[in-house]
């Protein structure tokens, strides 16, 4: 008995070293698969991404206003470091040092958010601060200057405090309001030279981490999602969620009546959005990774496509479900120009109406399911720095091919993608950053080689900055920021960018030092030998 024992027990760890020796043959393999920016069409837009909190700081200069987050990050134990965006990278003093790095990049993008209270401290119920529009201004002005396109998002997390006070935030139909005033604006003011807007990024997660999971403000959530001391995670993110599509449809409606005939500028909005797998080669869990991908990616693209919510929700949740009145699907059908993807990995789906589902280590989210990471302790790929991102490179042809499928392929941007890493000692060298962007865009390549209209791809960050909840705890930048001197440093992964966007050898050494914009020469000579590695 002792000898079968033994012999099971070896078995048993032979088959799981074994398995996890196949999942690491197979990420050697994404992470040697080569990609060349000659594999992507001409006029193709290679950029980085950034958001107003996250980047600018000066968060009282200037005659800006206090937004929500600003409020927020002061309530203890809300931001994993105890900081905030007060001074972030100081980008709004320090913006032409920045677009210098973006130029040496090769960059020829750049998308970038306005800061609601900087422009409109009171709401509509105020006056507009001439400094805050001064700022986009020389802001858009030098980026064109350098050959970089703005990409401008209007909304991305953060809004004026005295909204959130005053009218109740996105739970109010008054925000619609709020929001078509203020977009106005920016287009009245930077209309004449950005071609590119985004209306809103990441309604869907905004709806879920402020009203459902209660971790962005106003923090409101329920069991079992949360424990927050308001909010009702049943409904609210729908509500949240209603008024912010409605806020997004009328607002294009305002531009393409009053600015498009003299601007010609595109509108998109942009989604967060995991791919997901079945955890179990189950019909059930199938099933459910199709209620997955409605409750996340077409919760936010149905609407403003075919004017309704995917009928997975409905389905779902019946009445409770806000319905659009006959105007307002009218206003919401075709109500974008292009499609904009936030992908950064992929999950496993459990069906939770057939199955049970217990609470544990696995995430619940909306649609009677639970997400995660691990099939039977195996991980579905290299883990990076966030619990819930992964390295799997085949999700991004996935995820690009489901909306090609069911948007009938229209032009899209991957307006966010990027990684930080498990762990940051030597944050400046980040092969295993260049292993994510390299693995991630050769994904990219097959989609378009097999007819997805994608037209841009943008990283996730230029630069390390302040990342929502986990504080400066987590890095996604291309450019370290030292946080006592905010000086930028380029990490390894900056050199490889620029090499590849320059479509040349990894180990080119002009052009690894033509990345930085600095003269960094012993940074740099370490750099070179590590790309030369590669």
């Amino acid at each position: 008995m002792e000898l079968r024992g033994g012999n099971l027990c070896f078995l048993y760890l032979f088959s799981v070293f074994f398995i996890f020796s196949v999942f690491l043959a197979q990420s050697f393999k994404q992470d040697e698969e080569q990609v060349q920016r000659s594999q992507f069409p001409d006029g193709f837009f290679f950029g980085t991404s950034t958001s107003s909190y996250q980047v600018e700081g000066a968060y009282l200069e200037d005659g800006k206003g206090l937004s929500n987050w600003d409020f927020f990050t002061q309530i203890p134990g809300k931001i994993a470091d105890d900081d905030n965006g007060e001074v972030a990278d100081d980008h709004y003093n320090r913006y032409l040092e920045d677009i210098e790095l973006m130029h040496s990049l090769g960059t020829n993008a750049y998308r970038f958010s306005v800061s609601w209270a900087r422009i409109l401290p009171d709401g509509m119920l105020g006056s507009v601060n001439p400094r805050g529009i001064i700022f986009y201004n020389k802001l858009i002005d030098n980026l064109l200057s350098k050959g970089i396109e703005p990409f401008v998002t209007i909304h991305h997390h953060d809004l004026p405090q005295v909204l959130e006070q005053r009218d109740g935030g996105w739970l109010s139909p008054v925000l619609r309001e709020e929001f078509v005033h203020f977009t106005s604006i920016c287009f009245e003011s930077f209309g004449d030279r950005v071609k590119y807007w985004v209306t809103i990024n990441e309604p869907n997660m905004m709806a879920k981490f402020a009203y459902l999971k209660g971790l962005y403000p106003p923090a409101h959530c329920s069991p079992p999602f949360g424990n927050c001391s308001t909010g009702n995670s049943d409904i609210e993110p729908l509500i949240g969620m209603h008024n912010m599509l409605i806020a997004h449809a009328m607002a294009v409606e305002m531009y393409r009546t009053f600015f498009w005939p003299k601007q010609n500028g595109f509108i998109g909005i942009v989604a967060h959005a995991f791919m997901y797998e079945p955890l179990r080669d189950e019909e059930r869990d199938r099933d459910a990774v199709d209620r997955a991908l409605a409750f996340n990616v077409a919760w936010t693209f149905d609407p403003v496509v075919y004017g309704d919510y995917p009928a997975e929700m409905r389905h779902c949740h019946g009445l409770e479900l806000p319905r659009f009145s006959a105007k307002e699907k009218q206003l919401l059908r075709g109500s974008i120009d292009f499609i904009g993807v936030n992908h950064y990995s992929t999950l496993y789906v459990k069906d939770c109406i057939h199955s049970p589902c217990p609470s544990g280590g696995d995430r619940p989210i909306m649609g009677f399911l639970n997400t995660t990471g691990y099939r039977d302790g195996v991980p579905i790929g290299e883990p990076t720095g966030l619990d819930d991102f992964f390295l799997v490179p085949r999700g991004m042809e996935k995820i690009i091919d489901y909306v090609k499928q069911r948007y009938n392929n229209m032009p899209m941007f991957v307006t966010e993608n990027g990684c930080t890493l498990q762990t940051q000692e030597n944050e400046l060298e980040d092969g295993d950053r260049i292993n994510f962007h390299k693995s991630y865009l050769a994904s990219l390549a097959r989609a378009i080689r097999s007819g997805a209209d994608v037209r841009g791809y943008f990283v996730w960050s230029v630069m390390d900055n302040f990342e929502w909840i986990n504080g400066y705890t987590k890095r996604f930048g291309l450019y370290y920021v030292d946080r006592e001197t905010l000086e930028r440093t380029p990490k390894l992964s900056a050199g490889w960018f620029a090499s590849f966007i320059r479509n040349n050898s990894h180990n080119d050494r002009e052009e690894i030092r033509a990345a930085s914009g600095h003269n960094k020469t012993i940074i740099f000579s370490q750099l070179e030998a590590k790309v030369a590695e590669m």
